[in-house]
């Protein structure tokens, strides 16, 4: 299973990086204004500076909600870098949009899927990745997780070749489980990558290692 940091802060980006664990990033507007990006031009060059980063996909989402302004926005945001994967919204022009890209040769990341369903559309129409998003589901009192399972094994069924990219995560806990079930790729908060390193019997044991080393 491949790991993608869900941020646009560049720092984050980094230390993940020189974890040595990271495959890719994923942002949004909401990530981006958070990093108070703002612009077509700041945006089209923090997109830059993030690949100059990671040598891995980013998705780069786009803005816009009807067919021809996906398709134009799409357009210059893959025209950035070859990294770059375009992000599309699970709406009908939005399959529309992932379907005209994969023909022209433009991968695409199909977001805010929700359902089984809605994964098999974003399969059909070509989409290099598809997000479920496991902890917003989570919130509405169903499993995410199931989720991810369920699409796993329709994808293996029908050969579908889209990339299952387990999103909102919420946990390490969430990771462990998404590799169980099956998904390609998670994408999380680095505070949830590096939870991976945690464990109180590791903590001890290392101190007792220090302990006993000052015997020597």
């Amino acid at each position: 299973m491949k790991f993608f940091i869900d941020t646009a802060n560049l720092a984050q980006i980094q230390e993940a990086h020189d974890l040595g664990v990271l495959d890719g990033v994923t942002t949004n507007p909401t990530l981006m204004a958070k990093e108070g990006i703002k612009g077509e031009a700041a945006i089209t060059q923090h997109y830059k500076d993030i690949c100059a980063i990671v040598d891995g996909d980013v998705s780069a989402e786009v803005l816009s909600t009807d067919f021809k302004s996906i398709i134009e926005e799409g357009k210059k945001l893959a025209a950035i870098h070859p990294n770059i994967v375009v992000k599309v919204p699970m709406i009908k022009d939005g399959v529309k949009a992932i379907k005209w890209f994969t023909d022209n040769g433009i991968r695409t990341n199909c977001t805010l899927v929700f359902s089984a369903g809605q994964a098999i559309l974003a399969a059909k129409a070509g989409a290099a990745y598809v997000s479920p998003f496991i902890g917003r589901i989570d919130d509405t009192n169903w499993d995410g997780v199931e989720l991810i399972a369920q699409i796993a094994q329709i994808y293996s069924l029908q050969g579908y070749k889209t990339e299952i990219l387990a999103a909102s995560i919420r946990s390490a806990l969430h990771i462990v489980k998404c590799a169980e079930v099956g998904a390609d790729v998670c994408t999380c908060p680095l505070e949830s990558i590096l939870g991976l390193l945690k464990h109180p019997l590791t903590d001890i044991g290392l101190a007792k290692f220090l302990e006993d080393a000052k015997k020597m």
